[in-house]
């Protein structure tokens, strides 16, 4: 019977430590954002609600983290008319191209 105890302790345990993991409220990793060249920010671990500014305008944005970003135009996360996001996907980086502008926010995408 120890062994019996043993095990269930053991899936008990894996069980609260997969639980924990899912209700993470930080992205893992780094969003570094530039404009051409120029290093504008690096954010580590960001939380994963809301809508994020960055402090200016950016016309690169690598996506270092565990999660799926959109990138707008706009400083409030969201596509104004006749407009359009961008998917960036984990470990993916992405250039503006010119006739959207600058990148002004971004948020984590729904899993």
């Amino acid at each position: 019977m120890p062994s019996s105890r043993s095990l269930a302790a053991f899936i008990g345990i894996a069980l609260v430590g997969i639980a924990l993991t899912a209700c993470q409220d930080q992205a893992s990793g780094q969003i570094v954002a530039r404009n051409g060249v120029r290093l504008v920010e690096t954010v580590s671990n960001p939380p994963i609600h809301g809508c994020h500014r960055f402090p200016e305008g950016v016309t690169h944005v690598e996506n270092r983290t565990q999660s799926n970003l959109g990138l707008y135009t706009t400083p409030d996360c969201t596509v104004p008319p006749g407009g359009q996001s961008n998917y960036l996907d984990i470990g993916q980086s992405s250039q503006v191209a010119r006739v959207t502008g600058p990148w002004r926010s971004f948020s984590f995408a729904p899993e």
